[in-house]
């Protein structure tokens, strides 16, 4: 495997993201939504204005949870497919290069875009906020915006998955938004019904490995876990076990969600 060709497609990429303000939009985007969240997340409260860190981070997470799938899913749903329908995968692989180098090109290329938009947008909201903001809740602030790059390149990879499968755009489409639709609104709900089913045998460990099993909820503990005060809020204490909630663990199940997928595509690649 040859680095060069991959660095190339991924600058190609990641240019083309940048032409087209994709990446500025995105990173508008996330702002905006961050300092709504932040000053007047508590309006049903009857209080307006920045609270706690704590209070902003367990807002941010639930927007996270909705939106960076979302608009990973969409990214990347088109890399392959889209080169395929346009005819011009057949050239890209007579080129010396191989499925692997041109896979790992896109990804790398649309994981930079969206790293960046995503560190732009939240990062501009720390600056603005950093006057409310504690060492610790820097700390904090910084883990969150880690773990939703994390997040945003898992779905990524399913993503490019996705494009290696379909046929065609419209079905690519089509499987983005399902695969959005199940791990963000479908797979909690599946679980819940498991354990009123089984009457709440289905409690404990076994309920919190299942959990692993979404990228969404594997970054809901992620965050989560690292505030006490919002774990308790959440109720994450009571099926969680504390052991499974550790950062370097999430953080590494969060790397499989990432790496997966990539191999399962690049196995499947065919031109």
């Amino acid at each position: 495997m040859e680095f060069a060709p991959i660095f190339t497609i991924a600058a190609k990429e990641f240019h083309d993201r940048m032409r087209n303000r994709w990446v500025l939009a995105v990173a508008l985007v996330f702002t905006v939504f961050s300092l709504v969240i932040a000053y007047f997340g508590g309006a049903q409260q009857g209080t307006v204005g920045f609270r706690s860190i704590e209070f902003t981070i367990a807002s941010l997470v639930s927007l996270v949870i909705y939106l960076i799938p979302l608009i990973a899913l969409l990214l990347g749903f088109d890399a392959i497919v889209g080169e395929r329908e346009r005819g011009s995968l057949d050239l890209l692989l007579a080129l010396p290069i191989t499925r692997l180098e041109l896979l790992l090109g896109k990804y790398l290329g649309l994981a930079v875009a969206l790293t960046v938009s995503t560190v732009a947008g939240f990062g501009l909201v720390a600056v603005l906020l950093f006057k409310h903001m504690s060492g610790a809740g820097l700390y904090h602030y910084a883990g969150f915006m880690l773990s939703s790059v994390l997040l945003g390149l898992a779905f990524l990879s399913l993503a490019v998955l996705l494009s290696v499968l379909a046929r065609d755009r419209t079905r690519a489409s089509g499987l983005a938004i399902a695969t959005w639709f199940f791990f963000v609104l479908v797979f909690d709900l599946l679980v819940l019904g498991l354990l009123v089913a089984t009457g709440g045998q289905f409690a404990g460990d076994a309920f919190a490995w299942l959990l692993l099993l979404n990228p969404a909820d594997v970054f809901r503990i992620l965050n989560v876990f690292s505030l006490e005060d919002v774990r308790t809020l959440y109720g994450l204490a009571s099926v969680v076990p504390t052991s499974l909630g550790s950062p370097a663990i999430m953080g590494g199940v969060m790397l499989l969600w990432i790496a997966v997928p990539l191999i399962l595509a690049n196995w499947r690649f065919k031109p």
